[in-house]
């Protein structure tokens, strides 16, 4: 069993669904505001690793789908200045676990506290999938 500090957007059915998955794997979570702490570029960047700069966006964020923010032009310094003024950017959800950190739930140190083989795809959008709208708070 592991204590999971997971960074969530608070009301985000698709978090809510991940966080229980933890838990019904055995695990302790806690579960934080990405939006109401207070990121610095540096401690952002570790939960991103050897990811491309632009898998470390929230691919569903406002500024994304509207075009103003293109995560597939961006440098990892602007990305990071964006993301520490917006945290709707993030990819969600951050994790550390002992200090492992990523971002989303198909890195490690996630895959094995899962099991690796979980049946449902705890990445997709539960609002996208139904074709509904997120809450933007």
């Amino acid at each position: 069993m592991a204590t999971i500090i997971f960074y969530q957007k608070l009301g985000c059915a698709t978090n809510a669904r991940q966080i229980q998955a933890l838990k019904s794997a055995g695990h302790d979570v806690i579960a934080e505001d990405i939006l109401k702490k207070s990121w610095d570029a540096e401690e952002l960047r570790g939960f991103f690793g050897n990811m491309p700069v632009e898998a470390w966006f929230n691919r569903g964020a406002p500024r994304i789908k509207s075009g103003e923010v293109n995560p597939d032009t961006i440098d990892a310094a602007s990305a990071l200045a964006l993301m520490v003024s917006d945290p709707l950017l993030i990819r969600r959800p951050l994790i550390d676990v002992d200090g492992a950190r990523c971002a989303g739930l198909d890195h490690e140190p996630v895959l094995s506290l899962l099991g690796r083989n979980t049946q449902d795809n705890l990445e997709e959008c539960l609002h996208e999938a139904n074709r509904t709208r997120c809450p933007q708070t």
